[in-house]
């Protein structure tokens, strides 16, 4: 196939949903392809789903870079824990930044607590050499001791752009009280990405109960809410409708 009919048969974003955007966890080609389809704004690429997401391949990023045409945010995460476990894994992850960055992605999603607080000097350590990729800090943000204090770290490091959080682990009335409250302290510098298992109903709820415009999905969109199962078009076709 000719680079001409290559970029054509490549699926490109969709339109955005009044200014809302729905990121969709992929862990394929297929995955990738199939959440373009339906109209995801932006995918995180990760694997191990069962570890809450690691690392994924690069040869991976790079086969869904050629198929689809959506930012990419990548999982940087090379063990099932906030603290890394020793310097090796450190400098691991700090290589692996630097050739995603020459891949070009549109950015890393990580997160590192020490003692309960954001592990800013590692964080900033690791983004120093992938110094023109945004950042996502993922849900270790939940588990952080103090919420407030940890935007004002984030805020510290220039390439955190989005902060993903599912709201705490209290009932859905506190959670929409807490996406609310973060959302103001973590402008301008940063937006709230919404998570934790949020299907239709609650993606309505939230745009019309916040002013919430970035959304995070990962079961889901697959058939069954398994992470077993491929993402299926339709299903996020249905979770961006709730959207609308």
């Amino acid at each position: 196939m000719d680079a001409a009919a290559q970029s054509a048969a490549m699926i490109g974003p969709a339109p955005a949903v009044r200014g809302m955007a729905l990121e969709v966890v992929v862990t394929s080609v297929a995955d990738a392809t199939a959440a373009a389809e339906g109209g995801a704004a932006r995918l995180e690429v990760a694997v191990q789903m069962d570890a809450d997401g690691l690392t994924p391949p690069l040869a991976l990023v790079q086969q869904i870079q050629d198929e689809v045409q959506l930012p990419l945010r990548v999982m940087l995460r090379d063990s099932p824990h906030f603290t890394p476990r020793h310097a090796q894994e450190v400098e691991h992850m700090a290589a692996t930044a630097e050739a995603l960055a020459r891949l070009g992605v549109d950015g890393l999603v990580l997160g590192f607590l020490r003692d309960g607080r954001v592990d800013v000097g590692l964080l900033c350590r690791l983004l120093a050499v992938a110094p023109l990729l945004a950042a996502t800090f993922h849900r270790a943000f939940d588990a952080a001791a103090h919420p407030m204090e940890a935007l004002a770290a984030l805020k510290t490091c220039e390439q955190v752009d989005y902060v993903l959080t599912a709201g705490g682990a209290e009932s859905w009335p506190e959670r929409l009280e807490n996406w609310r409250r973060w959302r103001v302290l973590a402008r301008p510098e940063m937006a709230v990405i919404a998570a934790g298992g949020l299907d239709d109903s609650a993606l309505r709820q939230l745009r019309q109960d916040t002013e919430l415009r970035h959304f995070h999905v990962g079961r889901s969109a697959r058939a069954s809410a398994d992470w077993s199962q491929p993402v299926s078009a339709d299903r996020v076709r249905a979770l961006c409708a709730a959207l609308v």
